[in-house]
Formats: C-alpha cells, sequence, structure tokens
C-alpha cells in the first residue's frame, strides 16, 4: 500500500493511494466507525506489520464516499508528520559518492564499519514544501536523494537475515546539506539539520509492495537537469546490515526512520561546485515510492 499524509482542513489525515491514484481517507473512515484504529500514518506504523493487514482490511471494506479525490490534488505532507525521533542517517554509504567526495574536499577517513549521524526532526519538510534559503545561515545547500526506511517492529541485536522483517515500509528523502556549515566544523548535525530544509515521501509505501530494496533506482534533477542516478544496489552497506548493525548498541522502535546514503552526483563534488538558489526546482524519486518536487524560495520574499 501507498500510504500518505494530506490536509484536511486545518488537520492532517491518513490516506491510502489507489491504483487509480484516488485517496481513501482513514482518518474519516475511523472516525466514522469509531474504531480504536489509529487517525494517523504514525500511528499505523506503530502497529507494525499487523497494521498493514488490519488497514488493508480495512479498506476492502470502506466505500466510495470516504474516497477524497486524486491525490495530485491534495495537499501531501510528510507521511508521518512530525517525527518522534531524529532521523538516522547514513553517510559515505556509495563508493563513488566517496570517489567524488575526496576529490572536492581531499582524504577522507572512511572506516570498514557504517558511518552514522542524526537529523534533527525539524529538518524534516513535506514532500512539495518550498525551501528556505536565507543566506544568513547558508548559501551552499546540496541535494542528497536517499532511500529512506521506517521500522515498523521493534528489536535489538537483529540478524541479518531477520532485519527486513522489521521494516513496516520505504519512502524517497532528500538528505539536504548545508556545506558551508557543515564543512566549517568537525561534526555534521548543525549542517545537516537546517530547519524545513529536507523532503520526506511523498508516500510511505508498506514493504510488502517492495520485493528487493536493493533494487530500486534513484534520481535527483536540478531545474530538470539530472544531477544523480544510481541503484541501491551500489550501497556499500545494505538495508538488512545496516538495521543489523544499529541494533547491536540500541532497541530500534516502530518509526524509527533510517536514511540510507546518497549516490554520487552532489553538487559540492561538481567543477566548479553547484548549489540549491532561490528559484532552484529539486526532483527526487526512487522506483516505486513517488517522487518529490520542492522550490527552492527566499527567506522572507
Amino acid at each position: 500500500m501507498r500510504l500518505c499524509s494530506f490536509l484536511s482542513g486545518e488537520f492532517a489525515h491518513a490516506g491510502v493511494v489507489g491504483v487509480d491514484d484516488s485517496v481513501l481517507d482513514v482518518t474519516r473512515i475511523v472516525e466514522a466507525r469509531g474504531d480504536d484504529l489509529p487517525r494517523t500514518v504514525a500511528g499505523w506504523v506503530e502497529l507494525g506489520s499487523a497494521g498493514i493487514d488490519r488497514l488493508r482490511r480495512l479498506c476492502a471494506e470502506s466505500s466510495s464516499e470516504h474516497v477524497v479525490g486524486d491525490v495530485g490534488d491534495l495537499t501531501l505532507l510528510a507521511p508521518m508528520g512530525r517525527l518522534a525521533r531524529n532521523v538516522i542517517c547514513v553517510g559515505a554509504n556509495y563508493r563513488e559518492h566517496i570517489e567524488e567526495s575526496v576529490r572536492a574536499v581531499g582524504e577522507i577517513d572512511v572506516p570498514d564499519a557504517p558511518v552514522y549521524f542524526t537529523k534533527d526532526v525539524r529538518s524534516v519538510c513535506g514532500p512539495f514544501d518550498d525551501i528556505s534559503w536565507d543566506p544568513g545561515v547558508s548559501t551552499q545547500l546540496d541535494w542528497e536523494v536517499e532511500l529512506a526506511v521506517v521500522i515498523g517492529r521493534a528489536g535489538r541485536n537483529i540478524r541479518p537475515a531477520d532485519a527486513l522483517g522489521h521494516v513496516f515500509g520505504y519512502a524517497v528523502f532528500n538528505d539536504v546539506s548545508a556545506r558551508d556549515v557543515q564543512l566549517s566544523r568537525n561534526q555534521w548535525w548543525k549542517g545537516k539539520s537546517i530547519e524545513g530544509s529536507s523532503p520526506f515521501g511523498p508516500f510511505l509505501v508498506t514493504s510488502d509492495e517492495i520485493a528487493d530494496p536493493q533494487d530500486l533506482e534513484l534520481t535527483c534533477c536540478v531545474d530538470g537537469v539530472e544531477m544523480q542516478r544510481s541503484t541501491t544496489k551500489l550501497m556499500i552497506h545494505n538495508v538488512a546490515a545496516l538495521i543489523a548493525d544499529l541494533s547491536r548498541t540500541l532497541t530500534l522502535e516502530p518509526g524509527d526512520v533510517i536514511s540510507t546514503g546518497t549516490p554520487a552526483g552532489v553538487g559540492l563534488a561538481r567543477t566548479p561546485p553547484q548549489w540549491l538558489v532561490p528559484g532552484s526546482v529539486l526532483e527526487s524519486e526512487i522506483t516505486g515510492l513517488g517522487r518529490q518536487c520542492n522550490r527552492v524560495v527566499e527567506a522572507g520574499v
């Protein structure tokens, strides 16, 4: 299933997107039935795989009166709203991206184990939201399309062979980075956490719809020009390995988001470097997960 969050009046509603792109208003269905079931996508994630099965039955039992229109006519929000915890990001997870980064900034110490950092929850924005450009904060905003993995079943010390069974679903994420802020410090959090800069969505696609998360194509365009094109086959540490590795030091919980790293093609590595500027249109897409489109606008304009 393709799940989305959309604006209904002043409130966020959960929706399920059909094969014809029509949207069932799950929030309205639950409220009409009076069931003790989630009203939000985040709430369904908390139920894990059992939630996927229950939601599918709920949609099958619903009537056409709960269809709110075509997904293209709705105002889509980040699928899970404001996240409960920071996004866990993976750095240097594609060999060609490491190589282009070395050419751009010099030698990088990349250990054999995965490299992690986090993005503050306030950095996440919707799949079609504007991204603010504030020269007082950064003039070097860069794009990084990534596969996001949403955990749906808690686990500690998860075996790689069992890891994908803990995934609720997958989504498109863009780890927009303020390079001048990031590279002026010995840690990445601040440069990766510009408020409202990182699009998430448009959909959260349940894991049963994705046969192999290591067989997805990622693309990123700026102003209609393709900047990134790669495949998740080229990850150094695949999704299962990342889940297993993280779970050795902490209990992964439903709603945790892991963004699995970006391939080559970022603006930092271009000659000369290229940055997002006011008026830039950023488009990010992953096979089966949908496409984002975000315009960069000058702050206060």
